[in-house]
């Protein structure tokens, strides 16, 4: 090998270095440690590894100037601790073999990613072992020393950013990183039922104040979760969520799903865990939308904490520092399972509407207000006897009947009546199935409004919207006629030939069996080209080029596409929508209980096509309350 010549070497050249440590530290910060949420999630995924059953998390400013974190886990020893300080240094994988990963760390970068940009302090004792204590800040290390504490560990970190100051230039407020420490938090004390978690707020110094709280739950797996779930994510969730359980080919997909009327006006209360592990994922969260699609509108998004767990080689958890993406090995067969156990689940729950739905009308009622004295009103609340009210009806009754207009005669021009068909032995208002209360939508008492049919159930009353319920009886039966027959498909008379680049071809091909079943039909037509042959005839004149660019970007953001799915059912929407009872028409007694009865015998009749309620339902209990009767 020559040498050079220094008097020819081009000193304008980039020169090739080997960076320091502290350096390398700095940089990895910046992938693993993105803002103070990253940390905590960092620290609190440590706990979890080291077997804790309490974890108490203190944050001041955001998590800004510290953020402590606090575990009864297994400890370290004193020899261990300047070792968890170096790069790659991990007790979670031996390195043999990177996908078979059990564990929420295994990367080995996080706590000397963070002491190269904050102040970081840990004080750890195992089993066996003193208590001791290290110290690093800015990338310079302490020696060890000996410290006092009786098991477990606590981790500190202090200042965070001071040594990269550039990087607290894109620090938010405090209230928004409180805010992401509380999301994070949230979502690992989900995938952990059995273990405690604890977030303070430690702002001004003090003991400060408890922001998130969730005790150690016990017991069956979906008891715990449930219970769980409920102090996380709230009562309302937990009433109104479907259990969900299926597996498939090696995949356990389990969890709880709320119903379509219980929705959120944007994709934040989607929860998606893959063996254990909070992700946020492209493909799963198309799934969970794909899944709702035909119950909610566009500007509505489902609710759901949902797991997927599954043997670790199946799934690539090394896809970012992160961790917060993963790659499956057969990402349709996921997905598969996601959309087909929501849709088998919405399906089990019939007629259900959400809780919350009740909840909102009866706020919107508003009991009488005070006199102007500001005495309260004094109301006779006591309930009469049967005897009582026998009485007080005889002394309303008219003197005689032949010549004063009676209750009957007043009932003919009230426009809420209930109106039975004529027939031997039959009285207006009276059930025509026996019974009738004790089922979940009641017997109908009556019809306010031509639009709104009052049923009595056995514990209260149900207002139905009889053209929105009507409207999703009608869709399903059609989409049930579709499912049997098929899409009709138009075939063109000139076949429309649109050109793609060799990928889209490629990937708009395997899909094309799929497309098929819904009226598209397309062939390839040499090159990178594709046929299309035939269209969906219920859609009529169709942009065939328009749609199979849509369809491809669907596939793109999603990895399937359910447009054709979607613009046919549209038009089924549509179709129900003008063939169903119409708002104004008044109805006989015995169709009002044929509506009602169809609605418990239909699945998803309790939301319309576009995912508002077709009732509402009232407790006695509730409605009593309004009244001033408890």
């Amino acid at each position: 090998m020559s040498t050079p010549d220094p008097q020819i070497r081009d000193t304008s050249r980039p020169v090739i270095r080997q960076l320091d440590d502290m350096a390398i530290n700095r940089i990895a910060a910046g992938e693993v440690v993105e803002r103070p949420a990253s940390a905590v999630k960092e620290l609190v995924e440590n706990a979890i590894d080291a077997g804790a059953t309490r974890i108490s998390i203190d944050i001041a400013d955001g998590g800004k100037t510290l953020i402590r974190v606090t575990d009864d886990g297994y400890g370290m020893s004193p020899e261990d601790l300047p070792l968890a300080l170096s790069r790659h240094a991990t007790s979670k994988i031996d390195g043999s073999d990177l996908l078979n990963i059990h564990t929420f760390g295994f990367r080995g970068e996080a706590l000397p990613s963070l002491g190269a940009v904050g102040r970081l302090s840990i004080t750890s004792r195992a089993k066996g072992y003193e208590a001791a204590t290290i110290r690093v800040a800015g990338g310079q290390v302490e020696p060890v020393r000996p410290a006092a504490r009786r098991s477990g560990t606590v981790v500190e970190l202090a200042d965070l950013f001071y040594a990269t100051p550039a990087r607290l230039k894109f620090m938010r407020t405090d209230r928004a990183e409180s805010q992401a420490i509380s999301d994070v938090v949230k979502r690992l004390a989900m995938a952990e039922p059995s273990i405690g978690f604890t977030l303070r707020d430690v702002s001004g110094g003090g003991q400060g104040r408890v922001t998130f709280r969730a005790d150690p739950l016990s017991g069956d797996l979906f008891d715990a979760l449930h219970g769980r779930l409920a102090s996380v994510l709230g009562r309302d969730f937990a009433e109104n969520a479907l259990k969900i359980d299926a597996s498939r080919d090696g995949i356990r997909l389990y969890g709880y799903a709320a119903l379509p009327t219980y929705s959120r006006g944007a994709a934040v209360a989607q929860y998606l865990f893959v063996n254990t592990r909070p992700v946020k994922d492209k493909m799963l969260q198309g799934a969970l939308r794909g899944a709702y699609f035909d119950f909610l509108s566009r500007d509505r998004h489902p609710v759901a904490a949902l797991f997927l767990d599954c043997d670790p080689e199946m799934v690539d958890v090394n896809v970012h520092p992160a961790k917060s993406e993963v790659r499956f090995r057969d990402p349709g067969l996921a997905r598969g399972l996601i959309v087909t156990a929501l849709r088998h689940a919405l399906a089990e729950a019939g007629h259900r509407a959400s809780s919350t739905v009740g909840g909102a009308t009866l706020g919107a009622m508003r009991p009488e207000q005070p006199t102007a004295s500001g005495a309260p009103r004094v109301y006779q609340m006591e309930r009469p006897s049967m005897g009582a009210r026998g009485a007080s009806y005889a002394g309303q009754r008219p003197a005689d009947p032949a010549s004063s207009m009676g209750f009957a005669e007043l009932a003919d021009s009230y426009s809420g009546q209930l109106i039975d068909a004529p027939g031997p032995g039959s009285h207006a208002g009276e059930d025509t199935v026996p019974g009738a209360e004790h089922l979940p939508l009641g017997a109908a008492r009556g019809q306010v409004h031509e639009n709104y049919i009052i049923a009595q159930t056995l514990d209260g009353m149900v207002i139905v919207d009889q053209h929105a319920a009507h409207e999703r009886l009608v869709y399903e039966k059609l989409k049930r006629q579709m499912a049997e027959n098929g899409v009709a498909a138009q075939a063109l008379l000139i076949p429309e030939i649109v050109e793609l680049s060799e990928n889209d071809c490629a990937r708009l091909l395997e899909v094309a069996d799929e497309l098929a079943r819904f009226g598209l039909g397309i062939e390839p037509f040499g090159g990178s080209a594709v046929a299309v042959r035939e269209t969906p005839a219920i859609l009529g004149e169709v942009n065939a080029e328009a749609m199979i660019k849509d369809i491809l970007d669907e596939l793109d953001d999603q990895g399937s596409s359910q447009l054709v799915q979607a613009k046919v059912e549209a038009i089924l929407s549509r179709v129900a929508c003008h063939g169903s009872i119409r708002s104004g028409r008044r109805m006989r007694g015995e169709e009002m209980n044929a509506l009602l009865r169809e609605m418990e015998a239909t699945p998803h009749s309790g939301q319309c096509n576009h995912g508002r309620p077709t009732y509402v339902e009232l407790k006695l209990a509730d409605i009593e309350r309004l009244f001033g009767r408890t």
